[in-house]
């Protein structure tokens, strides 16, 4: 069950996004007015398909995975998120229930407006709105480009982008912990997971990488660099 956590004010908060940098005083106040805030455990589900959409969802801090669950109960990600991203988004004016679920992968921190208070300000400020669909844009595109990044590599180059997304994109660090499982990694790229252990072992083996459980250290970044590349 998630967790309410102290409610920030939005005019404040550290965590605020550069979507809403054009709302007036009058307008965050309104937001601030009509949020909850609220803990994900690791492993928590924050939405789930087919369930009403009656909020917009703001990542403070944290990752979480969006995903589709198929016909045999075989998840398939779709994309992660992180903070300052806005969760849930792509689907929010087309449909009016959840087109996929939502987990926290890490602890996490969410926002959530009234949907009704941002369909409002999309309509009395149109800079607001400029600022919004952009935001919309990018997240499509970065959706896109994944898949692209995803389905173009062989199963090598596949491990070798999750890498690199983890450390150069999300940790910002050489060393980190593996938030997602290596079944998770295989549902995200469209492998098996067999698959998935057997190329992160060539890689220990290579001394590409070190892993220690879900710890992982790039130890030669140009070569992994260079699969990637080479797909």
């Amino acid at each position: 069950m998630e967790i309410p956590v102290k409610v920030n004010n939005c005019k404040d908060c550290i965590y605020r996004s550069w979507a809403f940098k054009n709302l007036s005083e009058e307008d965050l106040k309104l937001i601030n007015n009509k949020k909850t805030e609220r803990l994900f455990r690791k492993g928590e589900k924050i939405c789930s398909e087919n369930e009403p959409i009656s909020s917009f969802m703001y990542l403070q801090n944290g990752l979480v995975k969006l995903y589709k669950t198929e016909t045999n109960d075989k998840e398939h990600i779709i994309s992660i998120s992180r903070p300052k991203d806005f969760i849930g988004l792509l689907s929010i004016f087309s449909n009016k229930t959840q087109v996929y679920s939502i987990t926290a992968i890490e602890d996490s921190v969410v926002c959530f407006v009234d949907l009704e208070i941002i369909k409002n300000l999309i309509i009395t400020n149109g800079i607001f709105a400029i600022d919004f669909f952009e935001k919309i844009s990018a997240i499509a595109d970065s959706v896109i480009k994944t898949r692209i990044d995803i389905n173009t590599r062989q199963l090598r180059g596949r491990i070798a982008y999750i890498l690199l997304l983890f450390s150069k994109q999300i940790y910002n660090s050489s060393k980190f912990g593996l938030p997602i499982s290596r079944k998770e990694i295989a549902e995200l790229i469209d492998m098996s997971t067999e698959n998935v252990i057997r190329v992160l072992s060539e890689f220990r083996k290579d001394k590409i990488i070190q892993i220690e459980g879900k710890d992982i250290e790039i130890l030669d970044l140009k070569r992994l660099e260079k699969i990637y590349e080479l797909g």
